[in-house]
């Protein structure tokens, strides 16, 4: 029975069976035949798994990502940051990575936001002179950003499942965020210096005046939602909700992009979105559950630490299965089957649970634009109309950069750590 519960999992998602039915035929036939528990307790379970506050935040932040995401928001905060670089050689690329670390911060979505800035900077990449593998890359792989920037769904998903506090992942995600822009602009300032680009507008204080009032209600958004948890008037859960009102008042009222049929459209949108998280949330629930009483963490724990492993190792070795994972199964499955099996990993080798769910989450980030079944890959393909092995080609120096990124977050835990420490 254990050798057909290990390989029944693999064995259907070869076969292309969704996610969550894997892990409820797996843990059906687990309690009916391996422990027997009555199946009665298989709803009581999932029910239990949804019945987390933090677990309503997500919810929110994706009707609010749905909704700040349509209209000409994306547009005003790219004429914003490119207003910024001015006439910086690669100001364009700077541009998007820019409009990657905003737009991520609204949305919560790398899918969302390579759909968004895709459409308008991709032509303007390639209008000023940029390599089409190159700004292909840069597109798809900036929208991992948006992952990992707050607010994050995969940290939300996280901190239920291995009970940390969201607004602490929240603000570790920051630093590591700006990370992957610093290194990415570095890339971009020298691939700029190599090829020719066409010159761009140059800065002027009136021109970042201008495009700075337009894009106010934008670029509050973030302030409004992370101001309101750190100021401590709101829970993140309150303040997803908040963010939803928000986004209502600034693209019905303020912006006057959204009539209410368009408003309903993105509800139903987003509960569809909302729905199939949520299934796998509830199936995890009971396959977690099924692990734990089977004490399948705690003889993963002992064999690790009959191998000696230091926790550098410990964590190299967890890289490169999440790098893997990431490959094939999408993060929020990968996320609630994982954490139950990896934290008690990191709480014996003395690891901090905010930082192992930034290295979590980063690596999770790097595998929605990893190939072969890489979310971020089919978007683009779609927008652009192009073979996906073109884009295979751009995201090399990307992935390593992210890559690179993803091994400072691992061995300096302060970047993801420092700002957590103002949080009480």
């Amino acid at each position: 029975m254990g050798a057909l519960l290990g390989t029944l999992p693999f064995a259907l998602l070869l076969a292309g069976v969704p996610v969550f039915l894997i892990l409820i035929v797996t843990s059906i036939l687990a309690l009916a035949f391996g422990i027997h528990v009555p199946l009665s307790a298989v709803p009581q379970m999932m029910f239990g798994s949804l019945d987390k506050f933090s677990l309503l935040a997500v919810p929110f932040f994706i009707f609010a990502g749905e909704i700040l995401s349509g209209g000409s928001i994306s547009e005003r905060l790219i004429r914003w940051v490119q207003s910024i670089f001015g006439a910086t050689r690669g100001s364009i690329a700077l541009t998007t990575v820019g409009t990657c670390e905003f737009f991520g911060a609204i949305s919560g979505s790398s899918p969302a936001t390579v759909a968004a800035i895709g459409k308008t900077l991709y032509p303007a990449l390639r209008a000023s002179g940029y390599g089409e593998k190159f700004s292909l890359g840069l597109i798809t792989s900036g929208g991992a950003i948006a992952s990992i920037i707050p607010p994050s769904i995969i940290m939300i998903l996280y901190g239920a499942a291995a009970e940390q506090s969201v607004a602490k992942l929240f603000l570790g995600g920051v630093l590591p965020g700006i990370l992957i822009g610093l290194l990415c602009a570095v890339y971009i300032l020298w691939y700029a210096h190599r090829h020719p680009l066409a010159p761009a507008a140059p800065f002027g204080w009136a021109r970042l005046g201008r495009t700075t009032r337009q894009a106010a209600w934008a670029l509050g958004a973030p302030v409004f939602i992370l101001g309101s948890i750190y100021s401590g008037i709101c829970t993140p859960t309150e303040a997803a909700g908040i963010a939803c009102v928000y986004g209502i008042f600034v693209t019905r009222f303020v912006y006057r992009e959204l009539d209410w049929k368009r408003l309903f459209e993105i509800a139903v949108r987003s509960a569809f979105l909302t729905a199939q998280i949520m299934i796998i949330v509830a199936a995890s629930g009971v396959f977690s559950w099924f692990l734990t009483v089977s004490g399948v963490p705690q003889a993963i724990v002992k064999a690790i630490q009959d191998m000696g492993l230091s926790p550098w190792h410990l964590l190299l070795a967890i890289n490169l299965f999440l790098l893997v994972v990431g490959c094939l199964i999408d993060p929020a499955s990968a996320v609630l089957i994982l954490t139950p099996l990896l934290v008690p990993l990191a709480r014996a080798a003395g690891i901090d649970l905010v930082h192992f769910g930034i290295i979590l989450t980063v690596n999770l980030s790097i595998g929605m634009f990893t190939p072969p079944f890489g979310l971020n890959i089919f978007v683009a393909q779609a927008l652009f109309k192009v073979p996906v092995a073109r884009i295979f080609a751009g995201i090399v120096p990307f992935l390593l950069i992210q890559i690179t990124a993803l091994a400072i977050t691992t061995y300096v835990p302060a970047l993801s750590l420092y700002l957590v420490q103002f949080v009480g």
